[in-house]
């Protein structure tokens, strides 16, 4: 079996995306028992904490899609959707 998302990441999850994941959801799941719906949790820094989705969406995060990665991308034959 081949996990799409670490193919594209290359290659198997490592020891730190293990630990992160497990913080994701411990703290998604103490939020939830505290009855912190319509909130979710974020990484800022090294803490784990929790904010409103709309300050998680007040501000829209953009790809530049004449930045390096994409231009890096499209360059390799990967399509993006577009």
């Amino acid at each position: 079996m081949t996990v799409l998302g670490h193919l594209q990441r290359g290659g198997s999850p490592s020891a730190f995306d293990r630990w992160l994941a497990t913080r994701y959801g411990a703290a998604a799941v103490r939020l939830a028992a505290e009855g912190g719906f319509g909130r979710m949790v974020a990484l800022r820094g090294t803490q784990m904490i929790d904010i409103s989705l709309a300050e998680a969406l007040a501000v829209p995060k953009r790809v530049d899609i004449e930045g390096d990665a994409v231009v890096t991308t499209r360059g390799l034959g990967i399509c993006l959707g577009d």
